[in-house]
Order: C-alpha cells, then structure tokens, then sequence
C-alpha cells in the first residue's frame, strides 16, 4: 500500500472540481456484505432522483442484489474474486469510460485501492482516510463513534454539489413481487385471523450472536401473555436451532434467499433481532425493533436502523453468552408494552 501511495503521490495531479449532470456516468463500489450495501443506498437513490445521471455499481457476490432496481443503478458489474483479476477489472471499468468514480467503503479496501489507483477517470472520490491521495476530492469521514454510518454515506452529496437531507433520506430496499406474495400467503395460512404480528429473528452473520435455544424460550413464553400472533425467522442453516425454540408452538420462516426473507418484514408488527442485515430493512418499513448487539473493542456507534424506533441490549463481550434473559426482560418490556398498547387501542 505504501509504495501504491508513492506512484500516486509522484503522479497524480489535483483536479478542479467537477460539473455533474444528466449525461455524466458515475461507477460507485461497494463490495463486501449485504448490510454494507444496504447502508449506501440512500445516497443512490438520493443522486438518481436528484441528478439523474447513468449509476454504475461495482458490488461483490454477496450484495449485488441490493443494487437492481432501476431507482438505484442503470448497471451493475459483479466482482468475483475466483473469476476476475484486477488487471481485467481494471480494463472493464476504463471500458465504462466513467466521469467519476467513488470508493464508497468506510475503511481502506486494498482491491478497492488499486482499482482507484489504476483506473482512468478524471475525478475519484472517497472519504478522507490512510489512502486519501487516491482520490482527486474527498469529504469528511465523521467521527464513527458518533455519526451512523449512513450519515457519513451522505456527506459524498458535497462533492455532487447536492443537498442530501438527514431527516428526509432512507434505507431503499423492494422485496420482488413474488416474494411478498409467498410470505403474505405464508401469514394467511398460519394466522388467519389477524392480530399484532411479532417477529422473532434468530439468525445473524456469526455464532457470536446467537442468544441461545433457552434464552428463546423464555421470551416466547413471555410473549404468550400477550394477544398477538408470533413468528420465528431463521436462515436455513438455522433450522435445526429454530425447531428447538419453537417446540411445534410457533410457525418457522425461513427461505433461501435475502430478498424472500426479507419479504416477510413489512409484514410484522415488530421485530427482536440480534444485529444483522435486516436491521436496515426494519427501516425501509418503519418497523419498531428491539435489538441485541455485540460491540466488542470497537468505539464505533452501533449499525441500528436508520428510520426507525428502536431500543437494544448492547454487550462489550465478544459474545451475546452472558446476555442473561432478565437483562433483557428489564428493558425489553416496557419498550414492546408502549407500542402494543398503542398498536392495539387502533386496531
């Protein structure tokens, strides 16, 4: 990396600052997971809408599928480390014949960083960070441990000469058609006299989050005091573990795909989630949320939902292990209780 920065330092040359319109073309990369291309694409929809110009997306084979819809991106190019190298990466891209290109990752890529280094456009944007004379323009990289990471995604609107407003911005994310129809009739089938709908997510990206079959439990037993209808969701790989937990009590929803999953969360009331993707979903739909997080030696903020109503259990620990199920209870209650109520005064 370091020598990378040398060649750069020795000859790239400042720009001016770019014009932006209809006719520009625009490659931004996003590799990496699902929730790391969720938390862009407010910023997107917000260039689309406003400048309407042609969006190239780089994205990897885990998150490409956030990115297709026509309200996001005109084309998107799926970076397959087994299949591409970056000296044909890098010729597909100058192919393009792109205006700008923006490095949209928080931390510094090294993929990322000689694609920039090594491709021909004549602007490239990126946070200001350890390889910041990559770029041509940078913006701020806000103070993580204060500002949510779609926050720092929208202060890219300054170099488009946009206003990209906080308050108004969203998580953007449309579930196909078919997809809602399947978990919509999964619904029918399993409740079909309508009640509150309470969700219980038990999957997320590590075993670290997983809250335990006893604690699960426990907080469906709770729940049974309750008039509502409950819901397990899981992964496939999951299943076993859900089967536990929900002892013939409760349905399991489980599919194999994010985009079906997903389908399911407009259609719950609530959700308890230990920290995963679908936490930004929660706030496409405005959804309330309880979650459970793990922050372990990290001074960044917690990735919560953006638009949404939200409390949580957060552990300093590597895991969720020692996240006793009271600990929960204490907080968790009262939280859910002020909008059940609420929920069931309009029903």
């Amino acid at each position: 990396m370091l020598s990378l920065l040398l060649f750069v330092k020795k000859n790239a040359k400042q720009k001016d600052f770019p014009v932006i319109s209809k006719e520009s073309k625009i490659l931004f990369i996003r590799l990496n997971r699902i929730g790391d291309a969720l938390v862009t694409t407010p910023l997107l929809k917000e260039i689309k809408e406003q400048i309407g110009c042609k969006i190239y997306v780089l994205a990897s084979s885990q998150n490409y599928f956030v990115f297709e819809n026509q309200k996001l991106a005109d084309e998107i190019i799926v970076y397959r480390k087994s299949i591409h190298g970056i000296r044909t990466l890098i010729k597909l891209i100058n192919d393009l014949e792109c205006d700008v290109i923006v490095d949209l990752h928080d931390d510094v890529s090294s993929t990322v960083s000689y694609l920039i280094a090594f491709t021909k456009s004549r602007y490239k944007f990126g946070l200001k960070k350890r390889n910041a004379k990559l770029y041509t323009h940078t913006v701020n990289k806000l103070d993580t441990s204060k500002h949510h990471v779609v926050d720092r995604m929208l202060e890219f609107g300054k170099l488009f000469g946009i206003n990209l407003n906080p308050k108004t911005a969203n998580i953007f994310f449309e579930p196909k058609y078919s997809s809602t129809k399947s978990a919509e009739e999964f619904i029918k089938n399993n409740y079909p006299v309508k009640k509150i709908l309470f969700g219980i997510n038990i999957s997320a990206g590590s075993e670290a989050r997983f809250w335990g079959v006893a604690n699960y439990k426990l907080l469906i037993s709770e729940l049974s005091s309750y008039d509502l209808n409950m819901l397990l969701l899981c992964s496939p790989q999951d299943l076993d573990k859900a089967t536990k937990i929900s002892n013939n009590l409760i349905p399991i929803y489980y599919r194999p795909t994010f985009d079906e999953f997903c389908a399911m969360i407009p259609i719950v009331d609530f959700l308890f989630t230990p920290d995963t993707s679908i936490v930004h979903v929660i706030s496409v739909f405005h959804k309330p949320m309880f979650g459970l997080y793990v922050k372990y030696k990290t001074n960044d903020i917690i990735w919560s939902p953006y638009k949404s109503e939200y409390d949580t259990i957060i552990t300093e620990e590597p895991t969720l292990e020692n996240v006793s199920f009271d600990q929960v209870k204490n907080k968790f209650i009262p939280f859910f209780e002020k909008f059940y109520f609420q929920k069931e005064r309009h029903e």
